[in-house]
């Protein structure tokens, strides 16, 4: 399960440190896609090909199906991690989450999304109490 933080800097060429403590759980090959938000998600080898599962249940037959499917899978990029830790984000999923130097990983239970650092500050709910009236509309007590 992935949890936390870590900010990072992405280099020129689109080079960054993977978060050790994501790196063991990612192994050295994962894919990166597009994710909801504005941002990037990661996921090891058995996640993505759960993912890739549950988008390949919905019905062929309606276009909303077949955009998802071009969306995510369309864009996704099998990466793999080099010696230094470093992985090479392609430029077009760069240009889609706005990656242009200082980002954040943020572990998000199954999946890594890797955040413009900007947006993440934007996205940042820090007034617990609007989150657990949040919750308590969905039904959940914690």
């Amino acid at each position: 399960m992935f949890t936390g933080e870590y900010s990072h800097s992405i280099d020129a060429k689109g080079r960054v440190i993977v978060p050790a403590k994501f790196r063991e759980e990612l192994g050295s090959s994962f894919t990166i896609t597009m994710g909801f938000d504005g941002c990037l998600s990661m996921y090891s080898g058995e996640e993505w090909d759960k993912f890739v599962n549950k988008l390949s249940s919905l019905p062929e037959g309606r276009k909303e199906t077949r955009q998802i499917q071009r969306s995510f899978l369309g864009k996704a990029a099998t990466c793999e991690v080099d010696k230094q830790g470093r992985v090479l984000i392609p430029l077009k999923l760069r240009q889609y989450a706005g990656l242009e130097k200082d980002i954040v990983f943020v572990g998000i239970n199954t999946k890594v999304e890797i955040w413009n650092s900007d947006r993440w500050e934007e996205n940042d709910i820090s007034d617990m109490d609007e989150m657990a009236e949040r919750l308590a509309e969905l039904g959940i007590e914690l």
